[in-house]
């Protein structure tokens, strides 16, 4: 009987239009993996039964969309059919982004929505999101790329499918506002919004996280010290366990109100002890460039 490490990977890539599948696609190829963009959902029980018999094919990725009719309605049974088969380590990337960021980009590529045939790009964009909820809820990840530039999209990608030494572990430290909305891609979140706010000290408020004058401001904070021994003490008991368990990426999010102060230091601080031989800790700071 072939074991469950043995089975090739199939990664199936849905979501919203103009959200950047494609470039989620290419960024795979780019990682050595073998791409089918649009491949009739019929076909796809097929496709993962010759991977089961391929030696080369060992990790795969197919986009399938709105653009295969039914495919709201088609995809939720495809996916039972695929996990009850288990030929193949099946899991779903769902991709999305803000309805202002998808009329922007729908507005600089003059790209035709599928479901806007007759109707304005926005009607079209809250069908298409509407249709596609039960899907997204079967989803393993879902992204969200509002804020991501092509090449930050690239670099995710293959921060988290390019190959590496399975037992390591990629920890990602991401800051964030509340205000903003908590990260979709979140594994773990900690609101630090407890912690006083350099956004009322005049002479900070114009400040971020990572100005000298912001950082000794909150190092001082009685509370400050105890937190970070308290985080740094569960993510030593957790870490460990996520490699054990075969996790391969862990996005950790510190969120403050707008996502400028507070979060970005306490994400830097965080990011800067939790680097180690066996893992590989990034940063970002989505919402630092906010007003």
């Amino acid at each position: 009987m072939t074991s469950r490490r043995a089975r090739p990977e199939l990664l199936l890539i849905t979501g919203l239009a103009g959200s950047g599948k494609t470039h989620v696609l290419r960024a795979l190829e780019d990682c050595g993996w073998f791409c089918v963009d649009n491949l009739p959902l019929a076909l796809i029980p097929r496709f993962a039964d010759l991977l089961s018999g391929s030696a080369e094919l060992r990790r795969s990725a197919i986009v399938v969309d709105m653009r295969e009719p039914g495919f709201p309605e088609r995809f939720p049974a495809l996916h039972r059919e695929l996990k009850l088969a288990r030929t193949a380590t099946l899991s779903v990337l769902f991709v999305e982004a803000g309805e202002r960021t998808l009329l922007r980009r729908f507005s600089e590529t003059r790209r035709p929505h599928p479901l806007a045939v007759n109707q304005p790009i926005a009607e079209g964009l809250r069908e298409e999101r509407q249709a596609l909820r039960p899907i997204r809820k079967l989803a393993d990840l879902i992204l969200d790329t509002s804020d991501y530039s092509v090449h930050e999209l690239r670099d995710w990608v293959r921060e988290r499918y390019a190959s590496r030494d399975p037992r390591s572990l990629v920890v990602s430290v991401l800051s964030f506002g509340f205000r903003h909305g908590v990260p979709s891609e979140a594994d773990l979140v900690f609101d630090v919004r407890f912690l006083p706010n350099p956004n009322f000290v005049p002479k900070l408020k114009r400040l971020t996280g990572q100005d000298p004058p912001v950082q000794r401001f909150l190092a001082r904070q009685a509370d400050t010290p105890v937190l970070l021994r308290k985080l740094l003490d569960l993510l030593a008991f957790l870490l460990p366990r996520y490699q054990r368990e075969g996790k391969s990426y862990l996005t950790i999010a510190i969120g403050c109100t707008g996502g400028r102060h507070r979060s970005v230091w306490v994400a830097s601080t965080l990011a800067r002890q939790l680097a180690g031989d066996e893992r590989v800790v990034k940063l970002r700071h989505r919402d630092l460039k906010e007003s």
